[in-house]
């Protein structure tokens, strides 16, 4: 009968040693995962919830999370108008649950609708903008040509449609100085 309790000790010694083993190359596999994991694999998972974004400078956006780029990110506020912003200029976000996806195929077209294609968009539409800059400092206007790293703003009344003796300036201003651009009515 001893020798019956003692093979059942090791047994079970055996079985908790083997769980033991599998729970540290789970956690471990998880923090290898979790490590490759991006701000853009979290949002995509966050896409039609509600969070709210702080930018630099004085902003924070909130709103419904629309679509999720990767170089900016777009919500609908709560005004009912489209804000985008770039990754560039975000510090933190609140509300992305505990989700993420990343992009299929190794995401190659996602990687190229980048910030240039996103302002590209904007000014073909040809909306009054409002354009606040990570320094705090707010400029209204029409998105005229994007470049590269540069967007022009021609700068009018909001309100008012972009005609020449409208406009009071055009404005280049670096991808860099960009915290949220928001579809004006």
């Amino acid at each position: 009968m001893r020798w019956d309790e003692l093979f059942a000790d090791l047994a079970a010694q055996l079985d908790d040693a083997a769980a033991a083993e599998l729970a540290g190359e789970v956690a471990d596999r998880t923090r290898r995962e979790i490590a490759t994991l991006t701000l853009v694999d979290r949002a995509r998972a966050a896409v039609g919830h509600p969070v709210r974004v702080q930018v630099l400078g004085p902003e924070v956006v909130s709103g419904l999370l629309l679509e999720v780029g990767s170089q900016w990110v777009l919500l609908r506020d709560e005004a009912g108008r489209d804000v985008l912003v770039p990754w560039s200029a975000v510090v933190s976000v609140v509300g992305l649950g505990l989700g993420s996806v990343t992009p299929p195929d190794g995401g190659h077209v996602f990687r190229r609708l980048g910030l240039t294609a996103a302002l590209r968009a904007i000014a073909r539409d040809r909306a009054t903008v409002s354009v606040a800059l990570v320094d705090g400092s707010v400029v209204s206007g029409t998105l005229d040509r994007v470049g590269l790293d540069f967007v022009e703003i021609s700068e009018h009344p909001v309100g008012d449609a972009r005609r020449p003796g409208q406009v009071s300036a055009v404005r280049t201003l670096a991808h860099t100085g960009l915290a949220r651009i928001t579809r004006l009515p």
